[in-house]
């Protein structure tokens, strides 16, 4: 007797093995399932992009023409300093020839100083 109260509580006692006790569905469920979830999924987003496909052209025309925008100011900004650098260019060279003919001036002015010391 003392064998089967073993065997006994070997399957039924706190010693016996886990079991785990799943329902078995048949695969058809699980295609059925998972072409619900995915024509859900193409569902949602065929909607979201129809919903907003129009604000997204509106948004690309829009970015379009503020680029083209900031090309003209970029393009005007580089023409406005060329023109200040020509500018600057120009008034180097004027400040280097106002300059030769001041030192030109100075050495007259001297020479000329020269001259009316000698003769007092």
């Amino acid at each position: 007797m003392k064998p089967v109260k073993r065997k006994i509580r070997k399957h039924y006692g706190l010693t016996a093995k886990q079991v785990a006790v799943r329902s078995h569905r048949p695969w058809y469920y699980r295609w059925v399932l998972g072409t619900i979830i995915l024509a859900t999924g193409y569902g949602l987003a065929y909607w979201q992009y129809a919903a907003g496909g129009q604000s997204v052209v509106e948004k690309l025309k829009q970015v379009t023409a503020e680029n083209q925008n900031m090309q003209n100011k970029v393009i005007q900004v580089e023409r406005q300093i060329q023109i200040e650098q020509a500018a600057q260019a120009n008034l180097n060279k004027e400040l280097n020839l106002v300059q030769d003919e001041n030192i030109k001036i100075k050495e007259d002015l001297l020479f000329y100083k020269n001259m009316m010391a000698k003769k007092k």
